[in-house]
């Protein structure tokens, strides 16, 4: 008789700690008839030789605090359950032993506490107290963070398990699921070896094992497994029992006490991928052969620092599997590709202290349809499909494992699995001395090295190697023309009788202008948060372009798409690829299109800003709109792919005469940042409203069709100015940089952080955005009364705050 029952309200393919929390997690919000399935035995598979290190901090807020949430949940889920955790908050103690390194962690420092966490910058000497076994040669200092811990894996995944069975949910070991049943792109249920399930929702959490069965089932999970060594000593002799966790990242190590004995493991630079054949049908609590030439740089590196592992013997050595993604964050979320389906894998060895956090989100998630917080760094959404190819996934793996232990550099470019993606533009860029950055697999030229110059970064947390000709880059956008390869940008066509309807129901301002009209629009959600930026251009009376940024293109693909497929007559089309894009920005850009295109009008009265024509350059046809992302006059050029480098060799041609100048990447984010142009995922999301942001002037309160967050922006409207506000900030130091979550000060209190930062070279300023709390409406009153502080790495420095742009705040530039 088969165990499986017929039916079940949600079933969850895989019994590690993260499929075991989301069972939990959905029987705590009361949806109890949950089925979990492991094949073979709870734990077999990476979670069971988990070191069981629970960090707190992560990248953004919204992350740490569902990391503090695992961290209290595991406290609590032992007197929840009787099962045991093992779970001790001993805290951890970041070393640096350098100065960018400290530069680093007193920038983590700075974020831990603005988001809550309770840090402390310490001296060598303090690290000593706290850790007295170690050699203190070379280290500048570190960072100790009071509430991190450790836990036992395997007990706190049967405590999530026990309290999920407390519930009512069915946990099934011995279970194969052999596919997802789909009907009209929908996951309706499971096949397995005893039975079928029919389900309103699956999730995917079968860790390593994750993309190969979302390949087989129609999702792209690009993950794959690495080989992750470390070691267990003999038992020391009067070892503390409450050492804090200890991560050397400079020596690519961390320690933990273990029982009176020291587990020692590794992040080395350069890591083994495994299982590119696949993983064999009967891997459970397996091991990978020893590698001593891969971990004994590390082993080496210990001794010197740790002087009692010379002597200790070694219990245990130990290799196994881990899973990575590209870009060393979780996939979690419903995917694109399968309306009903849920994931929650690769977890990049941080899935014991991610566990909480993510089975309560994403049980939220799959009750109401929608992400409870903004989620956007993990939502699968995010991936690409080539990003699933074995090929390109073996390659980055190389890299992302010792990502974790590198320092995080500013501007950081992967090294591997380059070159996937090029533009029309690439090769006679290259040959100019483009400097490629990597964005969804794109090649985008982010600065250009004169000749004479190493075309390469130099990284550090100060002004690095491209300072100067980015700089060059900017002047030529002020004072002459330069020309931007905005191919990648992404781009949708989207047309039909119904095509109007659908982008009036999901854009908040007016899309129903003229043939011709470009709009500056935001897609809400209901609650108001924006889920996506960009321009939508009236190209005929059925027909629409969309054009956002290069890296939210599945996303905003997969927004759109969802509701096209609810209409009777639209269509869409992605165009991305296929439709080059060139930028000609700066005050002689109008003299320059005019010597290119002469028969075309280019004067404000011929070419408004905010419109669209076509246009000849040489013997192509291509599409010219009058927009900018860097605040100067310009034209953004659509060309049909067979004559990208045609209208490029004419463009150049004719921008002899007026100081054309190749610019990259980081000129335009230098550009936007003085302007206060918005960047999606990072100044505005999903959980920000456009009247927090600044962009009520882009919403349509009286177009004739309501459309999606309208209801919930009129009742912030109706409820007067914000207290929450994006201001733009401009620091008197104009040494240090702003990049991302310094905290902001206001009086005294930390009361937000910067979202994103630059130098602005057109007014030689340190910049930066960011949203700042108060307890009165924000108005520019209010903003001017106040005195403003970012703190950077530990310190403080005086700011000046405001809520209009510091460049061309009128617009006269852009409109000249």
């Amino acid at each position: 008789m088969s165990r499986v029952p017929s039916q079940a309200e949600v079933v969850i393919v895989g019994g590690g700690v993260v499929g075991c929390s989301i069972a939990y997690h959905l029987t705590q919000l009361g949806i109890r008839d949950v089925v979990l399935l492991e094949r073979k035995q709870l734990t077999c598979g990476t979670t069971w030789h988990a070191a069981g290190l629970v960090g707190q901090l992560r990248a953004t807020r919204n992350l740490t605090e569902l990391a503090k949430y695992t961290t209290d949940l595991i406290y609590r889920l032992e007197q929840e359950t009787g099962q045991a955790t093992g779970f001790k908050q001993n805290g951890s103690i970041s070393v640096a032993l350098n100065p960018e390194r400290m530069e680093e962690l007193a920038r983590q420092a700075s974020m831990a506490r603005n988001f809550g966490l309770e840090v402390d910058v310490i001296s060598t000497d303090e690290i000593i107290r706290r850790y007295p076994y170690l050699n203190p040669e070379g280290m500048v200092g570190g960072v100790f963070l009071h509430k991190d811990g450790q836990c036992n894996p395997v007990d706190v995944t049967q405590a999530y398990a026990k309290g999920a069975r407390m519930k009512g949910a069915r946990i099934l070991e011995g279970v194969k699921v052999q596919r997802i049943l789909q009907e009209g792109g929908r996951a309706i249920g499971v096949v397995t070896d005893e039975g079928d399930i029919r389900a309103s929702t699956v999730v995917i959490a079968a860790g390593m094992w994750s993309h190969e069965f979302g390949r087989r089932n129609g999702a792209n999970l690009p993950l794959h497994a690495a080989e992750h060594f470390y070691i267990v000593t003999d038992h020391i002799p009067g070892l503390p029992g409450n050492l804090p966790v200890l991560r050397m990242q400079d020596e690519w190590a961390y320690y933990k006490e273990d029982a009176g004995k020291i587990l020692l493991g590794s992040f080395e630079p350069q890591a083994k991928p495994w299982g590119m054949a696949g993983i064999r049908e009967d891997f459970a609590f397996d091991t990978l052969p020893e590698d001593m030439d891969q971990f004994m740089p590390v082993l080496e590196k210990a001794a010197r620092r740790m002087p009692i592992l010379e002597t200790v013997g070694i219990q245990t050595w130990f290799n196994g599997p881990e899973s990575f993604t590209p870009d060393d964050r979780y996939l979690l979320g419903e995917t694109p590709e399968v309306k009903d389906l849920f994931v929650a894998c690769g977890f990049n060895s941080i899935g014991i202290q991610s566990s909480g956090g993510a089975g309560k989100v994403l049980a939220e998630w799959i009750r109401d349809r929608r992400p409870p917080m903004d989620l956007v760094d993990v939502d699968v959404r995010r991936m690409n499909p080539f990003q699933g190819t074995r090929q390109y996934l073996h390659d980055r793996t190389v890299e992302t494992l010792g990502l974790l232990y590198k320092t995080h550099w500013p501007f950081y470019q992967y090294t591997t699995a380059r070159g996937a993606r090029r533009t029309h533009f690439h090769d006679a860029l290259k040959a100019r001395g483009a400097v490629y950055g990597e964005l969804g697999g794109w090649e985008r030229p982010n600065w250009f090295a004169p000749p004479g110059t190493a075309a390469e970064y130099v990284y550090s947390y100060g002004k690095q190697n491209w300072f100067e000709h980015t700089a060059a880059e900017c002047r030529a956008t002020r004072d002459t023309v330069a020309l931007y390869d905005q191919s990648t940008m992404t781009k949708f066509m989207v047309e039909g009788r119904d095509a109007l309807a659908v982008l009036e129901k999901i854009s908040a301002n007016r899309i129903d202008v003229p043939v011709g009209k470009l709009v500056y629009t935001q897609w809400l959600n209901e609650q108001g948060g924006i889920e996506a930026d960009l321009t939508v251009t009236r190209t005929g009376e059925q027909q629409f372009m969309v054009v956002s940024a290069a890296a939210t293109h599945q996303r905003d693909l997969a927004y759109l798409r969802a509701h096209v497929e609810q209409a009777g007559h639209c269509f869409l089309s992605d165009q991305t690829a296929g439709i080059p894009m060139l930028g000609v920005m700066g005050p002689n850009a109008r003299a320059l299109l005019q010597a290119a295109s002469p028969a075309t009008d280019f004067s404000n009265t011929g070419f408004p800003f905010g419109t669209s024509q076509l246009i000849e350059i040489g013997y192509a046809q291509v599409r010219a709109s009058r927009i900018t992302y860097v605040g100067e006059l310009g034209w953004e050029l659509y060309i049909p792919g067979e004559f990208a480098v045609h209208v490029f060799e004419r463009l150049l041609a004719a921008g002899e005469a007026f100081g054309l100048r190749l610019a990259g990447m980081h000129a335009m984010n230098a550009c936007r940042m003085e302007k206060a142009y918005r960047h999606w995922g990072d100044d505005i999301s999903i959980a920000d409203t456009p009247l927090e942001a600044g962009l009520g002037f882009a919403v349509a309160w009286d177009k004739p069709q309501a459309f999606l967050g309208r209801d919930a922006l009129l009742r912030q409207k109706e409820a007067g100015v914000p207290r929450k506000r994006l201001l733009q900030f401009r620091l008197q130091d104009t040494d240090r940089l702003l990049y991302k979550e310094e905290p902001i000060w206001v009086n005294g209190r930390r009361c937000g952080g910067i979202t994103s930062g630059m130098y602005g070279h057109r007014l030689e300023a340190s910049l930066g955005m960011g949203y700042v709390l108060a307890d009165e409406p924000i108005t520019p009153e209010w903003v001017a009364a106040q005195r403003f502080e970012i703190e950077i790495g530990w310190q403080r420095y005086a700011a000046h705050g405001q809520l209009a742009p510091f460049y061309d705040p009128k617009l006269e530039r852009v409109k000249g």
